[in-house]
């Protein structure tokens, strides 16, 4: 891994070690350490030959909706948040938000920022669904940093996607009382992330990526650091506020009651069965139906399977697909994700190439 310090798009290369922060007092429900820094003026990138395969949100800094959800789960699966701002998150967005805290995008973001993204929304992406994130306060869970540490940090990776991670921070004098606009944040990201190597299983809260970089020097106080993580692959994006403090902590939390294990999945649940409506030589059309199994709503559904030798999808409707080979993974749409307990919806596909598909059931994630 290389950091690279540039001024434009490209630059001299420089190594950067890495360097683990040691907590004072480190919440036992995160997993690593996420935070990036940088030298006023200067933009960080960080390559790598491996992909970066993510659906998910900073786990460190923690991002509102990751610190909410620990600060919510209760031991019987239900939200019942106790941070001021988590509770007022919960009253405008409702519960479903904290169970989705990986699902925070725009699947027509294409990595946009200014002029997309309204003000005021910028902690949401824009998407409604996730508002409640968006409110100006001071009370939201808090992590402690040291202003020019050069420390490692991840993104946790609840499903599979190559990307770039853009990542900014708030100018000097940064309220967080007031509406978050693109004014008060510093007009470049500090630090981009090309495709940077997954660790852990997708789909767990320790899967993640890591990179390491230095927080910026000279910064006193209140902030957010602003991720945004476009993929590669489709116009997906994925946008996150983590609030944190310069006070010379080593990445300690505050804000956040505990709210048992971290490392059991969310409780929303979902299946996919695949049936045959139709096949002639040399392909099939098939029907796959989506059901919310579990107890909880849930904003988005994941589904991927690998295809027999020989054949390719020609056409899919009702979702967004990713291809790799063989394999297959399908997002749902805008406008069937949002499922109830017990709620279904469908999307098809059709197959070129000869010999059937004998699946009936394909695996299925929240998210």
């Amino acid at each position: 891994m290389h950091l690279t310090s540039l001024s434009g798009p490209a630059g001299a290369r420089r190594p950067l070690s890495r360097t683990r922060f040691p907590g004072r007092r480190p919440s036992p429900f995160l997993v690593l350490l996420a935070l990036l820094a940088v030298l006023p003026a200067l933009a960080l990138i960080v390559t790598t030959g491996g992909r970066a395969e993510a659906h998910g949100t900073p786990m460190k800094p923690g991002s509102r909706t990751f610190l909410c959800w620990q600060d919510g789960l209760t031991g019987t699966g239900e939200i019942k948040p106790v941070n001021p701002a988590c509770k007022a998150a919960q009253q405008v967005s409702g519960t479903t938000p904290f169970y989705n805290w990986f699902s925070v995008l725009r699947s027509d973001g294409a990595g946009r920022t200014r002029g997309f993204v309204p003000d005021g929304s910028l902690c949401s992406g824009g998407n409604p669904n996730f508002s409640g994130f968006d409110l100006p306060r001071a009370d939201w869970p808090l992590t402690h940093l040291t202003a020019g540490a050069t420390v490692d940090f991840a993104y946790n990776a609840w499903a599979a996607h190559p990307g770039w991670f853009y990542v900014y921070i708030t100018k000097d004098g940064f309220d967080p009382t007031r509406t978050l606009t693109w004014d008060a944040m510093e007009d470049q990201p500090f630090l981009t992330v090309d495709h940077p190597p997954l660790n852990g299983t997708p789909g767990t809260v320790e899967a993640d990526y890591s990179w390491s970089g230095r927080l910026p020097a000279g910064k006193t106080g209140r902030h957010i650091v602003y991720m945004v993580w476009q993929r590669s692959d489709s116009a997906e994006t994925f946008y996150s506020c983590s609030d944190v403090v310069f006070d010379g902590g080593n990445g300690e939390v505050t804000g956040i009651h505990d709210p048992g294990s971290p490392t059991e999945p969310p409780p929303g649940a979902c299946t996919a069965t695949r049936r045959t409506t139709n096949s002639w030589p040399g392909g099939y059309r098939s029907e796959v139906t989506v059901t919310n199994t579990g107890t909880v709503p849930m904003l988005g559904w994941m589904v991927d399977w690998t295809l027999p030798g020989g054949q390719s999808v020609a056409s899919l409707w009702n979702g967004n697909a990713t291809y790799g080979g063989q394999d297959v993974m399908v997002h749902n749409a805008d406008w069937n994700g949002s499922l109830s307990p017990g709620g279904s919806t469908t999307f098809g596909y059709v197959v070129q190439g000869s010999g059937g598909d004998p699946s009936t059931a394909l695996p299925c994630r929240v998210g």
